[in-house]
């Protein structure tokens, strides 16, 4: 084992934030959601029937000493990059990516971000960690107006703090997000107007669009004593093109998850569908889906479309930073699924339904 040094631990504590939730003491300072015991809350931690819990320390330890991540470039640009329109009306809906989780969804006349990150490191320090390897598809300038933003879990590529207050002192939206998540971004600024739901609680967003938290195979923290006391979810949204189903990050497991969303939520006009962060497979397998697995995901929920997310710009694990899309393609081939059902953008790219 090659002898690792103090930028290099440095670097690799915060990369564990990322992928596993893990942080120094001095980073963590979510407080613990309170509340009744449920089916998936025990009283101090969440928790899913349905699923495998994360792996432990071991397990962890042994992955980040025995990986071998595939190189990446340390810079790949997208070539596109979008300026929205102020608002989309009638029975359309536009969806932009962003990149790695992170979409505009402009649809009944509301514009909606889902998993905002345009920081330049998904990292509890700002020095060290998982770093951009291209630009979010929209500059932060060039974003409309935003009413209502959608944050599915508390790992740092998914709930960036930096993003939610910049949009908070532009735009005040309504943050909606699973229980207990509120609590981290509240702590950190009070301007962030978070409002915390439960696994099935439909919100109504306004203009005939609401969205429904679902379970989904995955968990959530912040540092290394807070795991799962917090909610994690996907969403289904309710539009007037159609209802969109939101999956920033899961597991695949048995597919049950995503035949309880098609049986509670068909017709599903789109799913947005992870496709990266899966390697190694036996780390990776419980709580990130690889392509073949979202292939099977899109038959079980029954949407009619899907598009790809969670690839391509942060390195959280072992593939190659064009290994997700390769292989969904193969996937798609080897399922006889077209490819037009299910294509991967690229930051910046467009697409309307």
């Amino acid at each position: 084992m090659n002898p690792i040094s103090r930028r290099g631990l440095l670097a690799m504590v915060a990369g564990l934030a990322a992928t596993a939730g893990l942080s120094s003491l001095w980073v963590s300072r979510m407080t613990s959601y309170k509340g009744p015991i449920t089916d998936h809350f025990d009283g101090e931690r969440f928790f899913d029937r349905d699923s495998a819990p994360p792996k432990g320390w071991l397990d962890v330890l042994r992955w980040r000493f025995t990986t071998k991540p595939a190189p990446w470039p340390d810079w790949a640009p997208s070539p596109f990059a979008d300026t929205p329109p102020p608002r989309v009306g009638g029975d359309k809906a536009r969806l932009s990516y962003v990149g790695h989780a992170s979409w505009l969804i402009q649809t009944g006349g509301l514009n909606i971000l889902i998993d905002p990150v345009w920081s330049q490191r998904v990292s509890p320090v700002s020095f060290a960690g998982p770093k951009r390897h291209n630009d979010p598809g929209i500059a932060f300038e060039k974003l409309p107006k935003i009413d209502i933003v959608l944050v599915s879990h508390g790992h740092y590529d998914h709930l960036d703090l930096a993003t939610l207050s910049r949009l908070a002192g532009r735009d005040a939206p309504r943050v909606i997000t699973p229980l207990g998540n509120d609590l981290t971004m509240a702590s950190h600024d009070s301007a962030i107007r978070a409002e915390a739901y439960d696994w099935r609680d439909r919100v109504e967003l306004g203009e005939g669009v609401a969205v429904t938290l679902v379970p989904t195979r995955h968990w959530t923290a912040r540092g290394p004593f807070d795991r799962n006391r917090a909610l994690w979810a996907s969403f289904v949204l309710e539009t007037p093109a159609g209802r969109i189903y939101v999956v920033c990050d899961s597991g695949y497991g048995d597919g049950r998850h995503f035949r309880n969303v098609r049986d509670a939520h068909a017709p599903l006009r789109l799913a947005i569908l992870p496709i990266g962060a899966y390697a190694p497979r036996w780390f990776m397998k419980d709580q990130h889906m690889n392509p073949a697995d979202a292939v099977m995901a899109l038959a079980d929920c029954g949407a009619e479309q899907a598009l790809a997310n969670h690839h391509g710009t942060f390195q959280l694990t072992d593939e190659a930073i064009d290994a997700p899309e390769n292989d969904l393609y193969a996937a798609l081939d080897a399922a006889a699924v077209p490819r037009e059902r299910f294509p991967v953008l690229k930051p910046g790219q467009v697409f309307e339904v």
